[in-house]
């Protein structure tokens, strides 16, 4: 469904067969708008991830609920799904409000090389640049203030928010989203010291962004020395992250805000990289790994492994330091008591 098709009411009937659900109720319920269990209304649907919110949204006002199967609102109308977050998130996009999408075709305060190719029903709004040699795919848009570099790949589908740049020779694949400010495919941090100077290594590399990911507000990815920096397919990359040069990421990984990877390191597939943590460079992560929030990883990670602390080690470990390092102002009283009553045996002595 594109944002000119999005509508501001739908029946409850129409609701059900958008998430494939089974609906308990008046299928013309009319629903114009989406809320929070608290604040919804009669013409609000809502949702219930368990039966204890499930019962706050039956006592509630809301005129619909989605709920999950087994639970039961009695008289309340609903529609019954596996998944009830998933459901939600569909029936969210449903009534997203327009973004201001620029229109089908180039906006004639844009700039584009007659080099570059322009495929059917994309969108680039003013102020973009699209440099010689380039290619934006079918129905992908640019929205203002866009820079596309030169021989850059842009796939069909692909939505780029404002002032994003997105460096030569990159590749974005389908369906993908990069979100205002990012940039992809700045130059690796590469530098070799010789004679009391930092010498720059070309980046003569590229950036290679798989089908269906999502980069978030000013995160940066950068290119690689040789080769390419690649994030996988899937993959869920939040605002402010850094990725090194040669980084590859793993398909369906998330990675949450203010992380860092460093240069060459490898995340396994369905990754999950906490917010305000730390990759070193040429570290290896397993599959299915969970890095906690401020974690700083420096060794490599088996796969499903599950860490915390600074260095990361084992959560269980680290939790147990934790636990050991709130007791020390008692061990330290202990301690101190001790050395007195071994003090007070000397001198008796």
């Amino acid at each position: 469904m594109t944002p000119m098709e999005m509508r501001k009411k739908w029946t409850l009937a129409e609701l059900a067969r958008m998430v494939g659900g089974k609906l308990e109720g008046d299928p013309l319920l009319c629903i114009t708008g989406v809320s929070p269990i608290e604040g919804a209304g009669p013409g609000d649907i809502t949702f219930a991830e368990d039966a204890k919110k499930a019962s706050a949204a039956a006592s509630g006002t809301a005129g619909a609920v989605v709920v999950p199967r087994g639970v039961g609102l009695a008289g309340k109308p609903c529609i019954i799904v596996d998944n009830p977050r998933l459901a939600f998130a569909r029936i969210l996009a449903a009534f997203e409000p327009e973004h201001g999408v620029p229109a089908e075709g180039i906006d004639p305060r844009s700039a584009v090389h007659p080099s570059a190719t322009i495929l059917g029903g994309a969108r680039i709004g003013p102020n973009v640049t699209v440099e010689a040699g380039a290619t934006i795919g079918e129905n992908a848009v640019l929205y203002p203030g866009v820079y596309i570099g030169r021989e850059a790949k842009v796939g069909a589908g692909t939505v780029i928010h404002p002032n994003v740049v997105v460096r030569e020779r990159v590749v974005i694949g389908r369906n993908v989203i990069i979100h205002p400010g990012a940039v992809i495919g700045a130059d690796g941090f590469g530098y070799v010291e010789s004679g009391g100077a930092h010498h720059k290594i070309p980046q003569i590399g590229t950036v290679i962004i798989e089908d269906d990911v999502e980069i978030g507000a000013n995160a940066c990815v950068d290119r690689a020395t040789m080769g390419a920096t690649v994030i996988g397919r899937g993959t869920k990359v939040d605002n402010l992250v850094q990725i090194g040069h040669n980084v590859k990421v793993g398909e369906n990984c998330i990675i949450v805000g203010l992380t860092g990877v460093g240069g060459s390191s490898e995340i396994g597939t369905s990754s999950t990289l906490a917010g305000g943590g730390g990759v070193k460079d040429h570290v290896r992560i397993g599959p299915g790994s969970v890095v906690a929030a401020r974690a700083l990883v420096c060794t490599n990670l088996p796969p499903g492994a599950f860490v915390s602390g600074s260095p990361a080690r084992p959560h269980r470990e680290q939790l147990a330091i934790e636990a050991a390092m709130r007791k020390l102002p008692e061990l330290l009283e202990r301690v101190r008591s001790l050395e007195a009553e071994i003090e007070e045996i000397k001198r008796d002595r």
